[in-house]
């Protein structure tokens, strides 16, 4: 069974890690500025301080995200931080966050970890991963997102939706 497990985790090539770093050079740094609800489920605004960008995700995972933007403690591990706990228990940590590609409104994500551990030398593995599971991993491992810069480009500036929204909150929580 060990070797099945073993044979389940992709090998990762130089050219692959080299991709990884390439990925950075041509990225723009986002962190997530508000999460709000919203019919379509929970609005997730990105921003690099300049533009803002809205994404959807599931509102749960929205609510999970929250948690740990606000420091709170849930009273049950959430899927996130199992698997959180998870990597860092078997010598691993996530070193890489980032927004690839977007098709159809819908976007995809690379997450990026390292293990070493004493059962196996250091490797470098990337996973296809939805955007909300690749945030909400980045803010529990504490380090920065990312989206592709061609990506981040392409995307509709949000910030007058973004301030229209807040401008409503506030009304009615006056």
């Amino acid at each position: 069974m060990g070797d099945k497990i073993r044979k389940s985790v992709p090998k990762v090539s130089s050219e692959k890690i080299l991709s990884d770093r390439s990925m950075k050079q041509e990225s723009i740094q986002v962190r997530p500025i508000s999460l709000l609800p919203t019919p379509m489920g929970c609005g997730m605004f990105l921003s690099d301080g300049e533009k803002v960008v809205l994404l959807y995700i599931d509102p749960s995972i929205g609510a999970s995200m929250n948690e740990v933007l606000s420091e709170e403690e849930s009273e049950r591990p959430q899927t996130h931080d199992f698997f959180h706990s998870f990597i860092e228990a078997v010598g691993g940590e996530m070193i890489g966050a980032y927004i690839v590609r977007e098709e159809d409104e819908v976007f995809y994500a690379m997450a990026t970890f390292q293990v070493e551990n004493e059962v196996s030398e250091k490797k470098i593995v990337q996973l296809d991963c939805r955007p909300s599971d690749c945030i909400s991993m980045a803010l529990r491992a504490d380090i920065p997102i990312f989206f592709l810069k061609e990506v981040w480009e392409k995307q509709p500036d949000m910030s007058d939706l973004l301030e229209n929204l807040n401008h409503q909150i506030d009304q009615i929580d006056e």
